[in-house]
């Protein structure tokens, strides 16, 4: 059976006393750091343990960073220069939206490699750890441009089984839930896929090997999804049809299949157990 259902009227706000508001946006990513540190913490310490729990808590601060600057550095580079060359004030009005997920991934990969050199840590290694609960952000992120009513799917032919109209979109066309196919993709299947891979010991060992899945899946999963959603209005379609999140993942497939390829070349590896850095 086919299903037609409207978007329901989200207040994109969840709570605000005065001047003071908590988005449903901002609390996803709050969420998502949070859980992904205690998730952290404990592939940090599986065989070959890779950081101490004090040295996570410590990147929990640089990941931070690292997704929040690079996220909206991104967005503003990858999406609408223009805009934001004009209008210099916005640029921190992320409690607004527009962040990118290519831009965080830029952001965090810079604070892996600056904390793992001044922690003395396998930097590849690190990745692999960090790269397990990143679909957890992704997934709740996906549901605050649901609750939002942002990122709308593409016209659905009428034999897709579940439809939405999106009043905000200027028509009553039947659409892709795009958002919830999105966390479907890289949010619960890319989860699974990196909890499945993490779980080995002898991929574990492949430095760089579950870093390299991470990206390859998310190079998969993204471009995918774009195929069911409505591309940026301000953007549209670019070269060969391509979506910008398209253009930005389908070299991410190239690279994570070269990443896997080199830990299996340069085979298992050897840590010695993780100290903490004394401190400065």
């Amino acid at each position: 059976m086919n299903h037609v259902y409207v978007w329901p009227h989200f207040d994109a706000i969840l709570v605000k006393i005065g001047p003071f508001a908590i988005h449903y946006y901002a609390l996803a990513y709050i969420t998502a750091l949070l859980i992904g540190w205690r998730l952290m913490r404990f592939v940090a310490r599986e065989t070959p343990a890779i950081a101490t729990a004090t040295q996570v808590d410590d990147f929990l601060a640089w990941a931070t960073l690292g997704v929040v600057l690079g996220g909206r550095i991104g967005y503003i580079i990858f999406y609408q220069p223009v805009y934001f060359l004009h209008h210099l004030d916005r640029t921190y009005a992320v409690w607004d939206g527009g962040m990118s997920f290519h831009g965080g991934l830029l952001g965090v990969a810079v604070a892996i490699a600056i904390f793992a050199r001044r922690n003395g840590i396998n930097m590849l290694s690190f990745a692999d750890r960090v790269a397990v609960p990143v679909p957890i952000g992704l997934f709740l992120g996906r549901l605050a441009n649901f609750i939002n009513g942002e990122l709308w799917g593409r016209p659905a032919p009428a034999w897709f089984p579940i439809r939405m109209i999106y009043p905000q979109s200027g028509s009553d066309v039947p659409r892709y839930p795009s958002e919830l196919i999105e966390a479907t993709l890289e949010g619960v299947i890319l989860f699974i896929v990196m909890i499945t891979v993490s779980r080995s010991e002898n991929l574990r060992r492949h430095s760089g090997f579950i870093a390299g899945v991470f990206i390859l899946g998310y190079g998969i999963a993204r471009t995918t999804a774009e195929c069911f959603r409505q591309p940026d209005w301000f953007l549209g379609y670019l070269i060969f049809g391509l979506t910008m999140g398209q253009i930005l993942s389908i070299p991410m497939i190239f690279i994570g299949a070269g990443l896997m390829y080199y830990a299996k070349r340069q085979g298992p590896i050897s840590l010695p157990p993780p100290v903490d850095a004394p401190a400065t």
